[in-house]
């Protein structure tokens, strides 16, 4: 079969289309012809610097769409030519790819395949963000990094479905700010200087809530601007920068909390938890009150071109690889 591979750590010219052997399910687990696989900002990771203990050669493709195509020993619910989405972890930018069955999804509700391999990681760790770490709660306020991305644009819907009162988002650039209105903020601010522009917003009263995957030095900003009984929810580092050191009494004094959540990690520790926010996750996008934004769909080949586009940070929305 046909695979993308990263042999060695560096730009996306790295990235290698392969003819591999495809992968023979084992106990719990499915194959799954992929039609589809989602980009995603930790595989841009690991083809950098092997984000998460990535060992090389590494076929990246952390959730997929498509057709279950061979069945594990001890697997049920599941039928071969069901169409399913999956969160893979890795593996996904290839013809065939294997995930666990818990963590492989039915389509039966009619959702198409492009748009169902758009959602699990970001559909699931901005819904786990908002109600399972953060715990939202109707009328609290949120602000959210990187808006205008993958996470940062279902973010805003999911946290208006709980009932949020202001929704903030931040932005790297002037030219991404009308994009992430359109999903839904109340406002949209430039991450440079946002903290007193979030001040502004809320009249000195600060966030009841941050997601935050941008790293420092939004992050320290961030955490100075929660309100009482704050939360600061962490789940990325874009920018790759060493990262605060933080006192707990200074947490103590401004009953603050900072909190971290990763996809990756539940996948390996508690994957049925994974599978329990699926099952509350994948309705809201059946139903429409959640819609996920495909701005871009390339073939397998030019997984490179996929991966410049989220490097420059011009990426705005979910970008596909088609087979």
């Amino acid at each position: 079969m046909r695979a993308i591979v990263i042999p060695q750590f560096g730009d996306p010219d790295v990235l290698e289309l392969r003819e591999v052997p495809i992968p023979q399910p084992g106990a719990g687990e499915v194959s799954i012809r992929v039609a589809y696989v989602g980009i995603n900002f930790a595989d841009i990771m690991i083809r950098q610097r092997g984000y998460m203990g990535a060992q090389l050669p590494f076929i990246p493709g952390y959730e997929v769409a498509g057709y279950i195509h061979a069945i594990g020993e001890g697997v049920e619910g599941l039928r071969i030519g069901q169409p399913v989405a999956a969160v893979t972890v890795k593996g996904g930018y290839a013809e065939f790819a294997l995930a666990s069955a818990l963590l492989t999804f039915p389509l039966d509700q009619q959702i198409e395949l492009a748009t169902a391999a758009a959602f699990p990681a970001v559909g699931l760790t901005a819904y786990n963000l908002l109600v399972d770490v953060a715990r939202l709660r109707p009328g609290e306020s949120v602000l959210v990094h990187a808006a205008a991305g993958g996470v940062g644009t279902i973010a805003a819907q999911i946290a208006r479905h709980l009932g949020a009162g202001q929704i903030i988002g931040t932005v790297g650039s002037q030219d991404k700010i009308a994009y992430a209105l359109s999903a839904g903020y109340d406002h949209v601010v430039l991450r440079e200087n946002f903290a007193q522009a979030v001040q502004e917003i809320t009249h000195g009263k600060g966030v009841d809530v941050v997601l935050d995957s941008v790293g420092e030095p939004a992050r320290t900003q961030s955490l100075s601007l929660l309100a009482p009984f704050g939360r600061l929810v962490v789940f990325g580092n874009a920018g790759n920068q060493p990262d605060i050191s933080v006192a707990p009494m200074s947490l103590l004094v401004g009953s603050r909390a900072i909190m971290g959540y990763s996809i990756t990690g539940l996948t390996q520790s508690a994957p049925h938890l994974v599978a329990e926010t699926a099952r509350k996750a994948f309705p809201l996008l059946a139903n429409g009150e959640v819609r996920i934004d495909i701005t871009t769909i390339l073939p397998l080949e030019q997984a490179a071109e996929a991966h410049r586009l989220m490097d420059t940070r011009a990426a705005t929305g979910k970008l596909l690889l088609r087979l």
